[in-house]
C-alpha cells in the first residue's frame, strides 16, 4: 500500500489535486488521455466499477481505515496522499466531501456512432455551460432511461468535477460523445429530433406522436438563450412543457428530467 503523509501545499505529486485548472487536468497531465478528479467515496467508486483508471487518492487520515478503506484496498498500486484535514483543506482550497479525491484517467472519446447504435433515446445538450446543470441532466438521464448524451462542443465538460459531483457520479453511467453542431446528421441513425421550445408551432409534451416514435433525439439549449432559430428550424418536433400561473420555462435540468419522464420509451 502506497501510502505517502504530507504536510504542505506544494508536496510533489499532488498538483494534480491542487494549481491544475480543468483544461489542464485534460490537456497537461496526459493529452492521450487526460485526468479529471472525482469526490466522494461513492462517486469514487461508481468510477471505479465503470471501467475508469485511478492514478491518484488524496485522502483524509481517518477514512483510509473508515468510509474509503475498500477504496483503498482496490487502488493499493497507486498513491494515496494523505494528512490532516486543514493540510488537505488549504491544499484544494476548500473542505473536501467526505474526505477523499481520487485522479482518474479519461476513456477514449466514443463517436457518436457508438452512442447512437442501438439507442432509442438520446438527449442532445446543446451550449449547456453551467457545470451543475450538467451533472443534473445526466443524473436524470440515468435514472430516467437517457441511453446516450450528445453535447456540442461549446458545452461543459462532463467530467468537470462539479459535474460529476452533482451527477453522484450518473456521468460515468450513460454513454456520451461529442457532437458537433450539425444536429440533423442524427437522422441517419434514425432518429427524429426534438427541439424543446417555446415558439408558435410548439406543441405539448404529452403529444400523442412524439411517445410513438420509435427514436427520439431530445435537444436541449442553453441556461439563457434557449436554443438558436436554426436548431429550432431543423427540428422534426419543436414541443413545450404546459406551464401554469404565468410561468413560461423551466431550468434546463428541470425540463431535462420532465422531457426524459413523458418520452421514456
Amino acid at each position: 500500500m502506497n501510502i505517502i503523509e504530507i504536510d504542505r501545499v506544494d508536496f510533489p505529486g499532488v498538483e494534480m489535486f491542487t494549481r491544475l485548472t480543468e483544461a489542464q487536468l485534460l490537456n497537461r497531465l496526459h493529452p492521450e488521455q487526460g485526468v479529471f478528479i472525482a469526490e466522494s467515496p461513492k462517486v469514487i467508486r461508481v468510477a471505479l466499477d465503470a471501467g475508469y483508471e485511478p492514478v491518484a487518492l488524496l485522502c483524509e487520515r481517518r477514512h483510509i481505515d473508515g468510509d474509503a478503506s475498500d477504496i483503498v484496498d482496490r487502488i493499493c498500486d497507486v498513491p494515496i496522499y494523505t494528512g490532516d484535514r486543514e493540510v488537505l483543506s488549504a491544499i484544494t482550497g476548500y473542505t473536501l466531501t467526505r474526505g477523499v479525491l481520487c485522479a482518474m484517467r479519461r476513456k477514449e472519446t466514443r463517436t457518436v456512432a457508438d452512442v447512437c447504435v442501438g439507442a432509442r433515446r438520446v438527449v442532445v445538450i446543446k451550449g449547456v455551460v453551467d457545470t451543475t446543470n450538467i451533472g443534473a441532466i445526466f443524473r436524470s438521464a440515468a435514472a430516467l432511461g437517457i441511453d446516450g448524451v450528445l453535447l456540442t462542443r461549446d458545452s461543459c465538460d462532463p467530467l468537470n468535477r462539479r459535474a460529476v459531483r452533482v451527477s453522484m457520479g450518473s456521468v460515468f453511467l450513460v454513454p456520451w460523445t461529442w457532437i458537433d453542431d450539425d444536429i440533423s446528421s442524427l437522422r441517419s441513425f434514425g432518429f427524429r429530433t426534438v427541439a424543446m421550445a417555446l415558439t408558435e408551432k410548439s406543441v405539448p409534451l404529452d403529444d400523442l406522436r412524439l411517445a410513438a416514435e420509435p427514436r427520439l433525439a431530445i435537444v436541449m439549449g442553453t441556461e439563457g438563450d434557449g436554443l438558436p432559430s436554426e436548431a429550432i428550424d431543423d427540428a422534426d418536433y419543436v414541443v413545450r412543457i404546459p406551464m401554469k400561473h404565468g410561468v413560461d420555462s423551466l431550468n434546463v435540468a428541470a425540463a431535462a428530467a420532465v422531457a426524459f419522464w413523458q418520452l421514456r420509451k
